[in-house]
């Protein structure tokens, strides 16, 4: 069974001109992949597709092996949980703890369990010491891993991050990355990226390249980013790691192209 699966997915916003065109993609269970691509490729508009807030022109969704309908919309978020781009919109209680309690209250879930699924959602995410806070008084990286803590005590399957990361400085960025990581290596929770940041990219096991509305690429992130032509043609920016070794190359210095920061540090160590 496939995490998720798009068959000639179509979409329009006026009902003429289609934002997204004839999409097929397939999610496998337990991948990480991330969408890439510039405003207005569609990123957002399929990410609100698979969880049912849009509804598409033509084409079929199936998450988990059933097709999205009317019908069974709730039944499938059930499996599902998205992470916004900006946390202040999905902020309901006014502590931590109601906060990552408002979805286990919705699924009555018993009174007894509440607190436990709480404490060990905040461990999760690293917020343990944070339950009695105000959410507006966290700096932008912990009210997103908060967020992240919410969606994380409903148990899904797949989560969805929707730019989750863009409004963040590069330390919230990093902790966010790193949270995301973990939770698709360490509870092998099927992870779909909608993002810009392209280091965040280079850590998915696979990428996907829309342009406007089409699919222009899919691969490892080593196929998409080493691919010039592409690259070129739709001006996306490259992982610094990618960018430091061509940079290397350049001057005769012999490095392997590189996707992270990490691995360049390991090998710039290596050099004689």
């Amino acid at each position: 069974m496939e995490a998720i699966e798009l068959e000639h997915l179509s979409f329009s916003y006026d009902g003429q001109t289609d934002v997204l065109k004839d999409i097929s993609l397939t999610i496998p269970k337990g991948s990480y992949t991330a969408i890439v691509g510039h405003n207005g490729s569609g990123k957002s508009t399929l990410a609100k597709l698979i969880i049912g807030l849009l509804e598409p022109k033509s084409g079929t969704i199936k998450v988990l092996g059933q097709t999205l309908t009317d019908h069974n919309l709730k039944a499938v978020r059930d499996h599902v949980g998205i992470v916004f781009q900006n946390p202040d919109n999905q902020f309901i209680g006014s502590t931590v703890a109601d906060d990552i309690a408002f979805g286990l209250e919705n699924h009555c879930v018993p009174t007894k369990d509440m607190q436990r699924i709480i404490e060990e959602s905040a461990a999760k995410v690293s917020m343990s010491d944070y339950l009695n806070a105000e959410p507006t008084n966290l700096s932008g990286g912990q009210k997103q891993r908060v967020a992240i803590a919410g969606i994380l005590a409903m148990s899904p399957e797949i989560i969805i991050f929707d730019e989750s990361t863009s409004m963040l400085d590069p330390q919230g960025k990093a902790s966010v990355n790193e949270q995301i990581r973990k939770l698709n290596e360490a509870k092998n929770i099927t992870i779909l990226s909608i993002t810009h940041d392209m280091e965040e990219a280079a850590q998915a096991s696979n990428v996907v390249v829309l342009d406007q509305g089409t699919i222009a690429a899919i691969g490892t992130p080593a196929d998409v980013f080493q691919n010039d032509a592409l690259m070129s043609r739709l001006r996306l920016d490259l992982p610094f790691g990618l960018k430091a070794a061509k940079a290397f190359q350049a001057h005769g210095i012999e490095i392997d192209a590189l996707m992270n920061n990490a691995q360049l540090v390991e090998a710039l160590c290596q050099l004689k």
